[in-house]
């Protein structure tokens, strides 16, 4: 991204305290919270408009997706990633998770073995065992290059004839954009085992300058055995209106969508399929400029890092507003994370709720002002000391 671009702007902290969402609802008044994936700068001026237009019109009644909705995706899916994308095969759900686990409710049977590869966005972990299944991990992998899929140990998972594969792509909390020859050697171990893919890619729009997405349905073969679930709840912060997108692109996993609950429908945020719309449609210039402020937020930590918390190792993601933080240099398990909140009132997340391979690792959210982080590394610092 270009350095010249302007970065989105964020309210003073005494602002962001009036805003009634968890993250700044969970902790007392003199924590800086850097921990559920919600940004701090303000919605896009299209996505706002929508909204209030919808206000003001009294249009608060059931969501009707309806065709505008695939459409919508479609075209920002062919403009971003270049992926042609069918609007007919897009099915509006509530949001990701409820989109997986319905999801895995039709493709698996009591007590089959759903694979995750950990460390991994906590709720993967309730989600298959809310659809009844059993969970299987496969770790990722680690070294000096960085985090990636363990290809090996997934096909040796792979072999034991799971029911499905939850894949995060972009991998959160790591913020791994996986390859496409990655991903086609994925797509090749699920044909060969006949393994589910179920790809959550709610954080494809949020790949950073140096990486490109790969939305798993545009690798040869996949159609066959996978399906996509994404939103754009991540990319312009619209979490709370609940609306998310399943596609699929074969006649095979399009059955497995029609077996979803046919109350579905019903189950959207109007708010959120309107937001949505808006965002796909007209929330590029906006979602580029929020893609330099990241850029330069990735930088400026990693500097603040550096100076403040040398102690502290990390890759810096190549997707997402996530740092995950290896912290093991003070303390195993969420030791570091319980200092840096008790005496430095700075609040991240717990390395271990995305796994055992989170312990002695805490995820930061950066997705914030300069001012914020600046003063969350300072207490952070002092308190490691």
């Amino acid at each position: 991204m270009d350095a010249a671009v302007p970065d989105l702007p964020v309210d003073p902290v005494d602002v962001l305290r009036q805003r009634r969402s968890a993250k700044w609802r969970t902790y007392p008044a003199d924590v800086l919270p850097l921990t559920v994936a919600e940004m701090d700068f303000a919605l896009a001026a299209p996505v706002a408009g929508a909204l209030h237009e919808a206000v003001e019109r009294s249009d608060a009644g059931y969501a009707m997706a309806g065709p505008d909705f695939g459409r919508a995706l479609a075209g920002f899916a062919a403009r971003r990633w270049n992926w042609d994308l069918d609007p007919a095969s897009v099915t509006a759900v509530t949001d990701v998770g409820v989109g997986v686990v319905e999801l895995l409710r039709v493709v698996t049977r009591p007590g089959d073995a759903v694979v995750i590869s950990p460390p991994v966005y906590p709720p993967f972990f309730d989600w298959v065992a809310e659809a009844g299944a059993r969970l299987l991990e496969v770790p990722l992998a680690c070294d000096a290059a960085g985090w990636r899929l363990d290809l090996a140990a997934l096909e040796a998972a792979f072999a034991t004839h799971p029911a499905a594969y939850v894949l995060c792509n972009p991998h959160n909390p790591v913020g791994r954009v996986h390859t496409a020859d990655e991903l086609a050697a994925l797509v090749r171990l699920a044909r060969i085992y006949r393994v589910a893919i179920i790809s959550d890619e709610i954080h494809g729009p949020l790949v950073l300058p140096g990486a490109t997405f790969i939305p798993l349905l545009t690798v040869p073969g996949a159609a066959e055995v996978a399906v996509s679930v994404l939103s754009a709840s991540k990319a312009w912060n619209l979490a709370g209106l609940k609306c998310a997108a399943v596609v699929t692109a074969a006649p095979h996993m399009a059955a497995v969508t029609g077996r979803l609950p046919s109350d579905t429908r019903w189950r959207l945020g109007h708010f959120g399929v309107i937001a949505a719309i808006a965002a796909f449609t007209a929330g590029e210039p906006w979602l580029d400029q929020l893609l330099a402020t990241l850029d330069h937020r990735r930088v400026l930590l990693s500097d603040l890092l550096r100076q403040r918390l040398p102690m502290l190792t990390w890759h810096p993601p190549e997707a997402t507003f996530l740092a995950w933080l290896n912290c093991a240099a003070l303390g195993p398990d969420d030791q570091a994370r319980e200092r840096f909140l008790d005496h430095g009132r700075v609040a991240l997340e717990p390395g271990l709720r995305f796994g055992a391979a989170g312990s002695g690792y805490a995820r930061l959210n950066f997705a914030t002002s300069t001012d914020i982080l600046d003063q969350a590394t300072a207490r952070m610092a002092g308190s490691a000391g």
